[in-house]
């Protein structure tokens, strides 16, 4: 079992360029990538999506990426002669125009638009995608070793969860033949205090099971009895099973809501409270399940 939180981190490193990639994972009912890359780098997405799909299932992935030159011939200084001279040239123009005799020094040109740049050394496109190949999939192992670890404790706690409900629904199981029995003797009980004499029993047998019929609770009880052991069954499988835990967890609501209405009986109706509070708490987990 795995969970869907989780992070991973990646780098690689090669002549002079490094990746990283950073992974953050939350549920969601689907595998939902969320990559942003500046425009230098979007050559990256295909292979990153393409690892991500590879290794994930389901869960809202956030991808970060960061490509650096680490050489100390990163960044290189470019100068514009033509447009140096043309300063210069614009320069004694307005001197000699103006009578001012100043003219313009090194460190002038220099601080003009244009005329001195710094530029980034061009990319390696094809050593950066081989690096963000390998920092990818370092980062999809420790996320995946990180999601393993979260669903460990999911399982623990989701079992814990499976086996007091499975108590409560024992507990349902047990109570309920008395359900009947009590039902018939108020009944009696009210009838001697209204002094009803002379009942026909056949008559009084018919409305018990009618009541017995309307509070049967067998069958619900066989069924949630049968989802708790499906789940447990999930536990210890392997892959994506959190959809088919999320149907299931839904089934078993669904046989405690009927159980709360069928069976008129104020214990019994406690337990499936203490009972549905255990799916409750089972539901929110499951959720993080991938």
């Amino acid at each position: 079992m795995q969970s869907m939180t989780g992070v991973g981190i990646g780098k690689a490193a090669r002549e002079d360029w490094e990746v990283t990639a950073e992974l953050k994972t939350v549920n969601h009912r689907f595998l939902d990538v969320n990559l942003r890359l500046p425009r230098n780098l979007a050559f990256l997405e295909p292979l990153t999506r393409e690892k991500i799909a590879g290794a994930l299932k389901r869960g809202h992935v956030e991808v970060f990426l960061n490509v650096q030159n680490t050489g100390g011939g990163a960044r290189e200084v470019q100068t514009d002669l033509a447009l140096a001279e043309a300063y210069a040239r614009a320069a004694r123009e307005i001197a000699e125009a103006t009578g001012k005799k100043k003219h313009l020094d090194v460190r002038d040109l220099m601080s003009l638009e244009g005329v001195v740049t710094l530029a980034e050394r061009e990319m390696d496109a094809e050593l950066v995608l081989t690096l963000c190949g390998e920092a990818l999939d370092t980062a999809l192992e420790q996320l995946n070793e990180a999601r393993a670890r979260e669903g460990a404790h999911l399982r623990e706690d989701l079992k814990a969860h499976l086996d007091a409900a499975s108590a409560l629904r024992e507990g349902i199981l047990e109570r309920a033949p008395a359900v009947v029995s009590d039902y018939r003797a108020r009944l009696e009980s009210r009838l001697e205090q209204m002094g009803a004499s002379g009942v026909d029993p056949q008559r009084l047998a018919q409305e018990v099971a009618l009541m017995a019929d309307r509070c049967a609770i067998d069958e619900e009880l066989s069924r949630l009895a049968s989802h708790i052991s499906q789940m447990n069954r999930y536990l210890d499988t392997e892959g994506d099973i959190g959809k088919k835990m999320d149907f299931l967890i839904q089934e078993m609501n669904r046989e405690a809501n009927t159980i709360g209405s069928k069976a008129s009986d104020a214990r019994i109706a406690q337990q499936v409270v203490d009972l549905k509070s255990e799916i409750e708490k089972m539901r929110e987990q499951i959720q993080n399940v991938e």
